[in-house]
């Protein structure tokens, strides 16, 4: 008999975003003005850039920008890091963000503002265990999601973004290989339903996600009816079935731009509107 599926990792101590905030000082006025000024002469100082992700806080996105950095998903933000001659990347982020850019750029200092910030799917898929349940089934080929650590990263045959997994699934069942898939359970069922593939999925998932209701959404749609609705695929599937534009963060800014709707119903992270709003006034 095959060995069960592991469920994803009880997340009672993943501190959330609002509880990491409530600890983080809010500067106004005059204090806010020299804090910034204090950080961006720090950047020129350590000979530093500052990479943030969508989702940090809309300062930190607007500092990285003033600044020459970038604002981004994870891998184009470890990239940009990588490809930059700063010899210090300061990664506004989650953990498994800064894992990434020392990776790409191993001779370079990577910083964090602070370790507290954690990913749900990355805490959800413990290497140990995973490794073990990789051992169980050698006749799929592992795939792992970029939001993961990286030992989890060094078991898997591949490691995809949200914006490549469903090519590479589908490269790989033309290859007739089996899949072993974590750590995102809807974002796999998701891979899962468009490719056909032969899917073994691990039980994870991101707790921003996973806490979108279709019924919410159909109320949402209701009260705007000519919204679009854009929905990243780590979403139960109620949800991405009500979507007009699937996608990770980067292609959900572009459907933004793209589509001709003035309104939009936006079901991620709402740190992705400093990004969508310029892309999309």
């Amino acid at each position: 008999m095959p060995s069960p599926v592991p469920a994803a990792q009880p997340l009672e101590n993943v501190p959330e975003t609002a509880d990491v905030c409530a600890h983080v000082p809010r500067y106004r006025g005059e204090a806010h003005r020299r804090v910034v000024e204090r950080i961006k002469t720090l950047l020129r100082e350590q000979d530093a850039v500052l990479v943030a992700h969508y989702y940090v806080d809309r300062e930190l996105q607007k500092i990285a920008e003033e600044t020459g950095g970038k604002v981004a998903d994870s891998l184009e933000m470890a990239r940009f890091g990588y490809e930059h001659p700063a010899s210090t990347i300061v990664v506004a982020g989650v953990r498994f963000m800064g894992e990434t850019a020392k990776i790409l750029s191993p001779e370079k200092r990577v910083l964090m503002p602070t370790l507290e910030a954690e990913c749900s799917l990355d805490l959800s898929c413990p290497p140990g265990a995973f490794s073990a349940f990789c051992d169980a089934h050698p006749d799929r080929t592992v795939v792992v999601y970029s939001n993961t650590s990286a030992a989890v990263k060094a078991r898997a045959d591949w490691v995809v973004t949200s914006s490549i997994a469903v090519r590479v699934v589908a490269h790989l069942m033309d290859e007739g290989k089996k899949i072993l898939w974590a750590p995102d359970r809807y974002l796999g069922d998701y891979i899962q339903r468009v490719t056909g593939a032969d899917m073994l999925r691990w039980q994870g998932a991101c707790v921003v996600h996973e806490e979108f209701k279709a019924q919410a959404l159909r109320e949402l749609k209701a009260l705007h009816p000519e919204a679009a609705v854009l929905v990243h695929p780590e979403s139960p599937a109620e949800v991405i079935a009500l979507a007009d534009a699937v996608g990770s963060t980067t292609q959900l800014i572009e459907a933004a731009k793209r589509l001709p709707n003035r309104e939009l119903i936006v079901a991620t992270d709402r740190g992705i509107f400093y990004k969508m709003e310029q892309a999309a006034p």
